[in-house]
């Protein structure tokens, strides 16, 4: 009877061992995701995307609900704001000159926040570089938001050769805007002014593309 007893006191514990164990992968794994978009945008990147996950998406005409259920590396965002007119703002670029958001109306815009240490932000640029080689400043304006020192993002952006407009983000942003929390963050807006989709996450230059072809 000893044996036996030792022998089920030994199955207890372990069982309780493993209970803990699991318990505590569970509560990793919702960690995990609470912390995708829960720190602030000038801490946090969205996660970084594996590499067998970064596939463009295709660029013939779908529709936009498509294109986010075949999404891998973003995912959409804000949607409250979806079909609403883009709050407008003026911000200054990295050369002092203004710009104001309603002055593109008549085109499609993207609204790219983002910042230099952000790894994913880098990833996305040979994107968004190549993004502004397909197409004209005429047809699209792509506006690059960062709120980190003028001095840093001028000299990166001299340094990267990046061919977009990037503009200094003091801080007074309207919203839906003054929301971001996690970056690269994008919002696609439309030739009247209204918002089409916001996304989080690292953007191919297929889905980009797909993106604004979309219904």
């Amino acid at each position: 009877m000893p044996e036996q007893k030792r022998l089920w006191t030994r199955v207890f514990i372990s069982a309780i061992i493993l209970a803990a164990l699991i318990s505590l992968a569970v509560l990793r794994r919702q960690r995990a995701k609470e912390s995708y978009t829960g720190y602030p945008y000038q801490q946090r990147a969205v996660l970084e995307p594996t590499a067998e996950s970064t596939g463009d998406v295709n660029s013939q005409k779908i529709s936009l609900n498509d294109i986010i259920k075949a999404a891998r590396t973003w995912g959409p965002a804000y949607q409250s704001w979806y079909g609403k007119v883009a709050p407008d703002f003026t911000l200054a670029d990295i050369n002092g000159k203004d710009h104001r958001l309603s002055d593109y109306r008549g085109k499609p815009v993207i609204l790219i926040f983002w910042a230099t240490w952000c790894q994913p932000c880098r990833m996305e640029i040979p994107h968004l570089v190549a993004l502004r080689n397909s197409i004209g400043e005429d047809k699209l304006a792509m506006l690059a938001i960062s709120n980190e020192p003028p001095v840093l993002v001028k000299k990166f952006v001299t340094e990267q050769k990046l061919n977009y407009t990037a503009l200094l983000n003091p801080g007074n942003m309207p919203e839906p805007y003054s929301y971001v929390n996690a970056i690269p963050c994008s919002f696609f807006i439309d030739h009247n002014g209204i918002i089409k989709l916001a996304t989080n996450g690292l953007l191919s230059l297929g889905a980009i593309k797909a993106i604004l072809q979309a219904k």
